[in-house]
């Protein structure tokens, strides 16, 4: 389908500089130019004689301008066009060669994505004879997204008994969950289990979490951790499909392959935690995710890095970071690191919050077994956050009812005044680079 050549778009329409305006705004008010006027023209508009024949020429070759003779064959005159039927005099043959190439590009798109769907419909097909072929198992390639959304739909259509999900990202596309959730439902529908694993950073996704309280009523069990596989999706324990770099997918038959990713996702699975959406469950997720975020500030991770990994925003990243500093005492990245490793707040991926009595609790429970002492041996006291120097004993409480009392997290007011002062510059600077990043 050729509709001929295509004009060239790089032509422009004959430009006009100030004296052509001037006459052209000159000629609309008189409704006429002709030779006889053109010497009052300049007159009235101060410009030369040569200088407003100039601007008629521009004006007669950007069709502003229309040449009208006299039936005798008289001298010419001008007539004053609208700058709209102009445009439509030079534009519209270009306009619409334009508007049939256009039509002509989105036909041959239709043909190449009707011939792609034909081709992708041979997938499944394909694959079915590689497996009947290579009973022992195969590992396959899907080039490209047509082709996974292809036989997905297939596999999921003859889903028996069980599929196991798992998704990387804090939130997911408002048209992916447009897509997934009839056919989600339909899988529920038949009786189907449906296990998926998502990170903790989907509870405050408004479109995920409505999408993941509509799957939890017809039936599917959702769970999240802070961190998770990238795209998984086992069906029936016998295929496997996983993301392939090239933006297609690996389709997984290897039945040793296969149990281990079955083994990956049970470990995951009965270390997640239900999914739910109440204040408590959030006030318990946000814990865990700061917990999380510790241990790999612990390892030495930018917040970039952080953030990415448990699919969090690099603001909200930065904000949990601030307030571990903050309850650790701690005024860098580097000592709060120091800090949690000293205090095992590293060895779990989610501990309680950390306190000397619990330490002490532990301490004695300890000494209870291995000794009858009355006593229980006492904790090793940390350094001072600001200044590395030991910390005062703690004061015991008026009432009597903590006998060690609250352990001091500075050695003296001044350290406190100087670490606080240490947090405030470090919040904005934080402050700086989140306007930096264009963050609002």
């Amino acid at each position: 389908m050729d509709s001929g050549p295509l004009p060239d778009p790089t032509v422009e329409v004959p430009a006009l500089d100030s004296a052509a305006v001037t006459l052209y705004r000159w000629t609309v008010v008189h409704e006429r130019l002709t030779p006889a006027t053109l010497a009052q023209a300049a007159s009235e508009t101060d410009l030369s004689l040569p200088e407003c024949e100039a601007a008629v020429r521009q004006l007669t070759a950007a069709c502003l301008f229309r040449e009208l003779r006299s039936p005798d064959g008289g001298p010419t005159s001008w007539q004053p066009v609208s700058p709209q039927a102009a445009t439509a005099q030079l534009l519209s043959a270009r306009d619409t060669a334009l508007r049939a190439r256009e039509e002509a590009l989105r036909e041959q798109r239709r043909l190449v994505q009707q011939q792609r769907d034909g081709l992708a419909a041979l997938v499944p097909v394909y694959l079915q004879a590689r497996q009947h072929a290579f009973p022992q198992g195969t590992i396959d390639r899907l080039p490209d997204k047509f082709a996974v959304r292809s036989l997905l739909a297939d596999v999921i259509d003859s889903c028996r008994s069980e599929v196991l999900v798992s998704k990387h990202g804090g939130s997911f596309p408002p048209a992916a969950l447009r897509e997934a959730l009839p056919r989600d439902l339909a899988l529920l529908d038949r009786g189907v289990r449906m296990r998926s694993l998502y990170q903790h950073a989907t509870r405050f996704d408004q479109p995920t979490r409505v999408h993941a309280e509509r799957l939890i009523g017809a039936g599917a069990e959702i769970r999240t951790l802070p961190e998770v596989l990238p795209q998984l999706i086992i069906v029936d324990g016998s295929l496997a499909l996983l993301p392939a770099s090239s933006g297609g997918a690996l389709i997984i038959r290897e039945p040793d392959l296969l149990s281990y990713l079955l083994a990956v996702f049970e470990r995951d699975w009965e270390n997640a935690t239900p999914f739910a959406t109440g204040p408590q469950a959030a006030h318990d997720v946000t814990k865990t995710m700061k917990q999380s975020i510790l241990v790999l500030l612990a390892k030495g991770l930018k917040d970039e890095s952080i953030a990415r990994r448990l699919g969090i925003s690099l603001r909200t990243c930065r904000r949990h970071v601030s307030d571990l500093l903050d309850g650790l005492g701690a005024h860098s990245r580097f000592q709060a690191g120091v800090v949690a490793e000293r205090l095992g707040l590293t060895s779990h991926p989610a501990p309680a919050a950390p306190t000397t009595e619990a330490a002490g609790a532990a301490g004695a429970a300890g000494a209870a077994g291995a000794d009858t002492d009355e006593t229980a041996r006492p904790v090793p006291a940390a350094a001072c956050p600001a200044c590395g120097g030991p910390l005062p004993a703690p004061v015991p409480s008026p009432d009597g009812q903590r006998p060690g009392g609250r352990p001091p997290r500075y050695c003296s007011p001044r350290c406190r005044s100087r670490a606080y002062r240490t947090r405030q510059r470090e919040r904005e600077q934080e402050r700086d680079r989140d306007r930096a990043d264009g963050v609002t």
